[in-house]
């Protein structure tokens, strides 16, 4: 598998448990912070993981006011996604924002514009697929010769397969991957600053 669809894998998969959290999380008085939390969160830990995020700045780096340019990464499969999510649905701000300033009601009304724009920009960067078919709760037959990185094994798992047991998540495995290159820009800038004039 290529750097690119790794990337882009794990994001998917942030994206199938941050819904999955959202899901389960979406009770009527569900904390507001802690829901955001649950759907931001994975996010946030996949791009840890592959290490888009920014290191530390150098210590005694004097101040200035536009920060030198780092060489630019080889793959930015995942920057480009980054930018396509912060385009359609600005999960960078919202992961970025201090949420406790912001009543329930307000953070609940920003999530389902958040998730309608990166929905819309995930389907279009990547086809997604169900590993396994079949619903949430129904009973599944895990049969020999299985996939143990498609098909995580939980709670009483003893002997040989098949195995038996009931469904909690169906995963997702990426398909076509759709990600056009940026012409003329840098992949590292995934929301270029906004400067209105008077």
């Amino acid at each position: 598998m290529s750097r690119s669809l790794s990337i882009v894998v794990a994001l998917a998969a942030a994206a199938a448990v941050a819904v999955g959290n959202f899901l389960v999380g979406a009770e009527p008085h569900a904390c507001m912070p802690c829901l955001a939390w649950l759907v931001g969160a994975p996010f946030g830990l996949a791009l840890l993981l592959i290490g888009v995020l920014p290191g530390r700045a150098a210590e005694g780096a004097s101040p200035s006011p536009v920060a030198p340019t780092p060489p630019a990464p080889r793959d930015t499969t995942a920057l480009r996604l980054l930018a396509s999510l912060q385009e359609e649905g600005r999960l960078v701000d919202f992961l970025q924002e201090e949420l406790g300033a912001y009543s329930d009601d307000q953070v609940g009304a920003a999530v389902r514009g958040i998730h309608e724009g990166c929905r819309k920009a995930l389907r279009a960067a990547v086809a997604l697929e169900r590993v396994l078919p079949g619903g949430e709760d129904e009973p599944v037959t895990v049969e020999a010769g299985f996939d143990p990185v498609a098909v995580r094994l939980t709670g009483n798992v003893t002997g040989a397969p098949p195995f038996r047991g009931v469904l909690r998540h169906g995963g997702w495995r990426a398909g076509a991957v759709t990600l056009p290159a940026r012409g003329g820009h840098d992949d590292r800038v995934i929301a270029p600053a906004e400067v209105e004039l008077s």
